[in-house]
């Protein structure tokens, strides 16, 4: 499936070490000399590095191959996604004969590839409105990408799956009709699809209300139980900048919540009958249900932080300190709950590692470890802020909105006064629109004090 998270160019090189000559190379190997499986899916994703004829052709080659094996099936799927990534139009008839294939995980890259290639094709857009009466497909891409594109005639074949059984197909039928029509007649029925038991609904449902442009449901998806991450990108796609107020929401209270991503703000889909063990709550901590994470950190803060210590140490030995979804949560925990006793230096020394940690898959850990750090030591974190506020420094706008709101309620609290007495380190004007107007605020409240 085609990834569709925001910035994924942060995991575009995942092979430093493979040079542009090799991955054609290995493209154009037959399928018998090649020496794992997967070295073609790999050859194919690494060209997103090397914009350029070269790397089109060989990518639309990869896609006139007739050879049916599965490494092959696999690289025309990846093929087809890199061809849109690198905005190559010319792919674009390849491409659409792809929706041919028997192959439908080709079929759904491919619709996706010519939503973002802007494919205005009849004949092409005629074929996917075809294929929405085929169950055996994704019919929920092919939603979206014909309302993306635009496709007004594609409403009559949209309009009845905003009945089907499926939650992710009726949602992004709910979104393409208002998209399509211009009305949002049925786009309030996304608000129940955000509070679903199964976590890749609500995932989807964030989505399509992000897709309907439905900002009236914002406030739906800050309760919605998922990662904070589509949390964010709703109301950064959905927040009418430069206004400071949207349907009620103030701007900076609402991303102080959602850095903050308490469980209260949050309406959880599951509860306990009796309250389980405490290495059981630890446990589910990694688990992929963000509703379950959040209802087991709601748990174990009703525990004594020494009496969980060597059991959090333990499991973040063994994995916490390598899964990043767990990694998130233990930082959520060790900000939350306390005193740690004799254990607070390590927890700090965690909660800082977080706050370093430049690998992409632990983004979302760096702001959570910034505001954890805050709770536990203020004055630890304070010779930090900084390098974290400063935007030539610091690539992370959350990072620099949570260094931010750290300084903000450093402030307030009069911890460490001497270390704002100088505004210097809050000169530089943010890029960012949100931080921006957090060191607006930090600002005043200095020129108040």
């Amino acid at each position: 499936m085609v990834t569709t998270v925001a910035d994924a160019s942060r995991f575009h090189n995942l092979h430093p070490g493979l040079s542009h000559e090799e991955a054609l190379r290995i493209l154009a190997l037959p399928v018998e000399q090649l020496d794992a499986g997967s070295d073609r899916y790999m050859a194919a994703a690494h060209l997103i590095n090397f914009p350029g004829s070269r790397s089109e052709q060989a990518l639309l080659h990869l896609l006139e191959e007739i050879d049916a094996s599965q490494p092959t099936r696999l690289a025309k799927r990846k093929a087809v996604e890199v061809l849109a990534r690198l905005g190559c139009k010319d792919a674009a008839d390849q491409i659409g004969l792809c929706l041919l294939s028997d192959d439908p995980y080709l079929v759904e890259n491919a619709a996706w590839a010519l939503e973002q290639l802007g494919c205005q094709d009849p004949l092409i857009q005629k074929q996917m409105i075809a294929l929405l009466a085929d169950s055996g497909q994704n019919r929920r891409v092919l939603a979206q990408s014909l309302a993306g594109l635009g496709v007004k005639h594609a409403l009559p074949a949209i309009a009845p799956l905003q009945d089907d059984e499926s939650p992710g197909v009726r949602g992004a039928a709910l979104a393409a009709v208002a998209t399509l029509k211009g009305v949002n007649e049925r786009i309030s029925e996304l608000a129940e699809h955000l509070f679903l038991s199964n976590q890749m609904d609500r995932q989807s449902a964030v989505q399509d209300v992000i897709n309907a442009g439905a900002v009236e449901l914002l406030s739906n998806v800050l309760q919605s139980p998922v990662s904070p991450v589509f949390r964010m990108r709703a109301l950064r796609l959905l927040w009418p900048v430069p206004e400071p107020i949207c349907q009620d929401l103030p701007l900076l209270l609402t991303l102080d919540s959602l850095l903050l991503d308490r469980h209260e703000t949050l309406q959880l889909v599951h509860c306990y009958d009796d309250a389980p063990e405490a290495a059981f709550l630890i446990n589910e901590l990694f688990g992929t249900d963000f509703s379950r994470c959040y209802l087991a950190l709601q748990t174990l803060g009703t525990y004594p932080a020494d009496s969980l210590w060597p059991l959090l140490l333990q499991r973040w030995l063994e994995e916490g300190h390598n899964d990043y979804g767990a990694h998130y949560f233990f930082m959520r925990l060790f900000g939350s709950i306390g005193p740690w006793g004799d254990h607070q230096n390590q927890v700090e020394d965690l909660c800082e590692a977080a706050i370093h940690n430049r690998r992409p898959q632990f983004l979302k850990s760096r702001p959570a470890g910034i505001l954890s750090l805050l709770n536990l030591n203020p004055e630890r974190l304070y010779p930090l802020l900084g390098g974290l506020v400063d935007p030539e420094q610091e690539a992370s706008w959350e990072c620099r909105y949570a260094a931010l709101m750290s300084s903000e309620l450093m402030i307030r609290k009069k911890v460490s006064p001497g270390f704002f007495e100088s505004t210097a380190i809050f000169d530089k004007v943010d890029p960012d629109f949100f931080a921006e107007s957090k060191r607006q605020q930090v600002l005043a409240l200095l020129a108040d004090l």
